[in-house]
């Protein structure tokens, strides 16, 4: 077996194949389960969240365990996405998921090399760490930062132990840690792992020691400036300010978010003094891994009053809250 598969983020072994092998063996027991901790020093829903889960749709067909479509065809593992590049420059740390023995590493492919153009085939994974557990277990970890890897082959290592830094290398397009999970070579769902269950955001069955919660999509950020960002810089980590002068020429509220799908509401709100108050809200036309979107209100002759401006940004899905994020901002007398 190669120690990095060439597309840990692409096609994965059927489902559907895994379910029929077992059923060729009657009376088989199933292996001891794995137990898994959170694989990267994080908060999710403040300083990382997933981007990616594995992808159970058969054919052309997405969907993750939970019945959405926060995955890509042929997804293999679960994607623990950082919001910015400047979080990825500041360091967050990668984690053994269980304890095991560090069977092969790779480190020295550059960071955001897929992503100006570069040609990774073969390398898929970038820098990463493979760890077999026993019992046919595997976890991989893939994207780590250039020069971050922290262990060597052969080592026995416990679970939390630090493997490196949450970086972009390989096939990655935005900094986070694919981890992979296999048993016996055929790649496993953690939060799903019964190949012929029916999709179910709360499953009866993971192999995590504390299950994250399924969060098909939401926002990341939220802030208030004198005209629409650049979405790049949003990416890269762009820094709200709290204040601006009360002749800024405009008051544009501005979203950054994850997984929309096709038909998701956004709503941006700003209220202020003297009666200020701006609404706009949009329809999501199709679904995106990331999204930004902004709107504003021009300067009236004379200016904005000064004092303080607050907005709310509200995501729905299907009737329902699934994102909400507030920001405010001073409008200072020159």
């Amino acid at each position: 077996m190669p120690l990095f598969r060439p597309r840990p983020c692409g096609r994965r072994a059927p489902l559907l194949a895994l379910a029929l092998g077992l059923a060729a063996l009657p009376g088989a027991v199933p292996a001891q389960d794995i137990v898994l901790k959170q694989p990267i020093a994080c908060t999710l829903g403040e300083t990382c969240y997933i981007q990616h889960y594995v992808d159970h749709g058969p054919g052309p067909e997405l969907r993750d365990f939970g019945c959405g479509t926060a995955s890509y065809q042929g997804h293999d593992g679960t994607d623990f996405a950082l919001p910015t590049l400047a979080a990825m420059a500041a360091g967050v740390d990668v984690l053994a998921a269980a304890p095991g023995r560090v069977r092969a590493i790779r480190d020295g492919e550059a960071d955001g090399a897929f992503a100006a153009g570069a040609d990774v085939a073969g390398k898929d994974c970038g820098n990463g760490v493979l760890i077999e557990h026993g019992g046919g277990w595997q976890t991989q970890y893939c994207h780590l930062k250039q020069g971050s890897i922290a262990v060597k082959p052969g080592t026995k290592i416990a679970a939390g132990t630090r493997l490196g830094q949450v970086g972009m290398s390989g096939r990655a397009e935005f900094p986070h840690l694919h981890l992979a999970l296999r048993h016996d070579g055929l790649d496993v769902d953690p939060f799903q792992p019964d190949p012929a269950a029916a999709c179910d955001p709360a499953p009866r069955r993971t192999l995590w020691q504390d299950p994250p919660a399924y969060v098909g999509g939401g926002l990341l950020q939220a802030a208030l400036s004198d005209a629409p960002p650049d979405f790049a810089a949003v990416k890269a980590g762009l820094t709200a300010t709290d204040r601006l002068p009360a002749d800024a020429p405009a008051l544009v509220l501005w979203a950054y978010g994850y997984d929309s799908r096709k038909g998701d509401v956004v709503t941006l709100t700003i209220t202020g003094p003297e009666g200020f108050t701006f609404t706009h809200e949009e329809v999501l036309e199709r679904p995106q891994a990331l999204f930004f979107r902004y709107a504003g209100k021009r300067a009236p002759a004379g200016g904005f009053a000064p004092g303080r401006y607050e907005a709310t940004v509200t995501q729905s899905r299907d009737g329902a809250e699934i994102g909400r994020k507030e920001a405010f901002v001073i409008l200072a007398a020159p």
